[in-house]
């Protein structure tokens, strides 16, 4: 008996090992928006069921780079281009620049990429603008450039893989000013939208404002910053004493996560609501607790996923979507039991990764 109840709990123990990859593997096919013309996020879009390659045709080798690795939105994407790239059977190399100050860092990091051989590159960037010398730069060499999540103003790019975050900040502004419309009596927001210069920053900050115009949120403060928590922190504290009176904090997904306990150990958090524009597993968790409203989610994993097809794509000269980016939805009390949860959060205990072999 003894026996053969071993054998039943390793055979689950296989089973449950199993489904775990076979979810990780059967990722596709995933729902995606395509814009056309490609490269303008106000081009018309059509849905389609996104599907990638089974195998690459060789071994390309693949640089990643990354504005940092600070927080858990950039591990979801780390865990999409690496599983992608260990399912494709491609070489990948990440490099990460340690923050939204580091152009230069970046920059240089990538050069070193396409020294060694890079047969591609996908780039997170810092800067909206600050890149394009260096895009033109890589591709008169005749090497594939993707601009994946945050968003590269070049027209010299291979492809992009990343949503509007425009609309990601026009979600989080709906969704708090379908709660006050106009008439119903002002409430007051402080606003963190992320780190100066960005286009995915700019995107966002635009979206939000434009969503709460009109409505009964008044925005009192924007506050621009790295998406450090120490820094998101310092200027939350900074806002609370200014405004002690206000009601939402809505910004990045550290700006939420440090307000968490902030206003906890300040006996706050029945007073001031909280709100996240994009998607991580401490806005997952305190979506779970109640102690976050809302977010909506850009899907980071299958971005990551879908980058490094497009580059494998673009390599073999096989077919492939220019311009495409996972459909926006948010997650809230209703329905945070029941979303796809691998499609934007890296699993439980993986690590950053920065090579695949």
């Amino acid at each position: 008996m003894k026996l053969k109840r071993l054998l039943w709990i390793v055979a689950g123990m296989l089973a449950i090992v199993f489904v775990g990859s076979a979810a990780a593997e059967d990722w596709y096919p995933y729902p995606v928006e395509v814009w056309n013309p490609p490269f303008d996020m106000t081009s018309p879009r059509t849905t389609v069921d996104y599907v990638p390659l089974e195998k690459a045709e060789k071994v390309w080798d693949i640089c990643v780079s990354f504005p940092h690795m600070k927080d858990a939105y950039w591990l979801a994407v780390d865990y999409g281009v690496v599983a992608e790239s260990k399912r494709l059977g491609v070489k990948m190399q990440l490099v990460e620049a340690g923050g939204y100050t580091n152009l230069n860092t970046q920059i240089s990091q990538i050069e070193d990429c396409v020294a060694r051989g890079a047969d591609a590159v996908v780039i997170g960037a810092i800067s909206f603008d600050g890149m394009n010398n260096l895009v033109s730069e890589i591709r008169s060499k005749g090497i594939p450039v993707v601009d994946v999540i945050n968003g590269i103003s070049s027209s010299e790019l291979s492809a992009k893989s990343l949503v509007s975050f425009g609309e990601m900040g026009f979600k989080a502004g709906e969704y708090i000013a379908s709660l006050h419309p106009a008439g119903s009596g002002k409430v007051k927001a402080a606003w963190f939208p992320g780190p100066p210069g960005a286009g995915w920053v700019e995107a966002g900050n635009a979206g939000f404002q434009e969503a709460v115009a009109g409505s009964d949120i008044e925005v009192v403060e924007t506050k621009y910053g790295d998406t450090g928590k120490e820094i998101q922190l310092k200027l939350v504290e900074d806002t609370l004493e200014a405004y002690p009176d206000i009601q939402y904090i809505v910004g990045t997904s550290p700006t939420v996560e440090a307000s968490i306990s902030l206003l906890r150990s300040r006996g706050l958090s029945d007073q001031i609501n909280l709100l996240a524009y994009y998607f991580t597993p401490g806005v997952f968790r305190g979506i779970q607790r109640g102690q976050v409203l809302a977010a909506p989610t850009d899907s980071a994993v299958v971005q990551g996923r879908v980058s490094i097809d497009q580059a494998v794509r673009i390599l073999e000269g096989k077919s492939y979507l220019q311009h495409v980016g996972p459909a926006l939805y948010v997650i809230d009390s209703n329905n945070i039991d029941t979303f796809d949860q691998a499609s934007s959060l890296a699993p439980d205990g993986f690590k950053p990764t920065f090579t695949v072999n």
